[in-house]
Parts: C-alpha cells; structure tokens; sequence
C-alpha cells in the first residue's frame, strides 16, 4: 500500500512555526484556542498519518466527500469516518488516520490547542453527523474554514492569530452547538421542493452531484423532478449546478489567492481543463482572465 502524509495537488496548509507557538501560549486570549496547524487536502489519495508521540494539540478531521479510517490509542479500534462527518483527536493520545483507497477522502483539518481546546473537543472521538438538510448552513460553516486559512496564510502577526482564534471559537461552536448553529437559518422554510433541491446544491458545491442523488434528497423520479425544475427554474439542475460551481469559482477568484487548479477542486471538479472550459462557457472569459480584473 501507498502512504504518504501530505503533498496533494490542490492542498493548501499553513504550520504554525513554534516560537509563535510559545507567543500564543502566553498571550491571555489567544491561550484559550489557538490553531498549530491548518490545511485542506482535496481527494488526497493514500493520505497516511501515524503518531505514536502524543500530540499537545486536539486534531480535527472534517470529512466532506470520499472516505478514511482512523483509530486513537495503541492498538485502538479502527472506526471510519464518511463524508459530512467530522471527529476530533484528543490530545495526549496516540493516533492513525487514513484515506480510503477506494474512495480517497477530501477534508478541512485543524490542530488546536488552549485551556478551552477540551470543551470543544469533549464525546467527540467518534464520527460526529453534519449531513445537509434545509437548515444545515453547511456553506457558511466552509467559509468560516476558508477565512481562518485565508487570514493565517495572509500573516501571522497578532491582529491575524487574534481574529483567526475568534473564527476558530465560531467554527468549532458550529460543529458542537450544531442544533443552535441551524436554527437561526431563515434562508429556507422548506415549504417548496424547489427551494430544497437548491439549497441542497448550494450546501454540496465541493461535491459531484448526480442528478439522481439531487432527486432522491427530495423524495421525487429523476424525470418528475427534473421537469419541475426546468418548469421553475427555467434550467435544468445540472444547468444551475453548474452555474453554482461558476458563481462560487468568481467569488474565489476575486476575493483569494488561490491558484486556478485549486479552485477547480474546490467546486467540485477534479479535472482543472474541464473546469475552464466550463467557466469559459459561462462567463465568456478563462479564470485566468477574470482574475485579472481583480
């Protein structure tokens, strides 16, 4: 078996170096959570991390497609851990973690740290559900990730570790406080069928949908439901799938610094030529060029 620990295309990482470490540690706020490391590996095939040292920090693994395998402790039991599911390492333990051969895993992973790291993190060593419904805001929760890497990765001076430890707080709330986090969604009441097979889209733009997957997430035929959405919406799913994907990709582009690949991964689509063709289609311009203009 192939394993190798990082270097996936598409990933992106920041490691905190340790006399930072030592600041945070001191610091009166960021002492309460602070991150030592972050990253997102996007379908990181024989991905293989084995510690037999304990870590001082808490590992988070945020699943969002594909699968892995983990275990905690010598000779723990080894559990599995799907998309839409997350699990956090305690610290002080030894650990190992997988992707899945067969369906390689992509995940948003933190380590964190602090005096109210364990409240976070506490009946949380087993995989935990956050699979999309009409009020998940699995979306939001994705941008919260997106703006601590993005922040961290701009710097690593005070204000940035001060608002990246702020962001970490909400993040990590909307994964235990999860029934709080949803019921302040109002963007869906879920009265039309339409509305939910949209938001079901907008919560899964990292993934590739099928259009039966769409149609059974709303309990319909893949031929009734299509003809209801083209009568709404004036396309077909796939249609507003794609232009989903799109419209996400500008916002990327214009707002990050990711490269042109990554941002392919990121809605979804693993073949980076395909999506500026794509793109291409919808905007009347590649990547490249609308990037410019920002």
């Amino acid at each position: 078996m192939i394993r190798i620990k990082e270097g996936f295309q598409g990933e992106r990482m920041v490691v905190v170096p340790p006399y930072i470490r030592k600041r945070q540690d001191e610091d009166p706020f960021l002492s309460t959570l602070y991150i030592t490391d972050i990253g997102y590996y996007p379908r990181a095939e024989h991905h293989y991390v084995r510690r037999n040292e304990a870590l001082r920090q808490y590992v988070l693994l945020y699943c969002i497609n594909g699968r892995g395998m983990f275990s905690i402790g010598t000779g723990g039991k080894q559990m599995t851990i799907c998309e839409n599911q997350y699990v956090i390492l305690p610290a002080g333990a030894a650990h190992e973690y997988c992707s899945c051969e067969d369906s390689p895993w992509t995940i948003y992973w933190i380590h964190f740290a602090g005096t109210l790291a364990s409240y976070y993190a506490q009946n949380c060593g087993t995989p935990h559900d956050v699979r999309p419904n009409l009020e998940s805001r699995i979306s939001n929760r994705i941008s919260l990730f997106e703006e601590i890497l993005a922040v961290m990765q701009a710097g690593l001076d005070d204000d940035n570790l001060h608002y990246a430890s702020s962001l970490l707080h909400h993040f990590l709330a909307s994964l235990r406080c999860i029934h709080a986090y949803r019921s302040v969604n109002t963007k869906n009441d879920g009265s039309d069928i339409i509305d939910a097979a949209k938001h079901y889209m907008d919560e899964n733009v990292e993934r590739h949908l099928s259009l039966s997957q769409i149609a059974d997430y709303v309990g319909l035929s893949v031929s009734y439901f299509s003809m209801r959405f083209r009568k709404a919406e004036g396309c077909s799913p796939i249609a507003y799938m794609n232009r989903t994907k799109v419209d996400r990709a500008c916002e990327l582009l214009r707002t990050t610094n990711m490269q042109i690949n990554q941002i392919s991964y990121k809605v979804g689509i693993n073949d980076a030529l395909y999506f500026s063709r794509l793109f291409s289609k919808q905007m009347g311009m590649s990547p490249s060029e609308y990037k410019a203009q920002y």
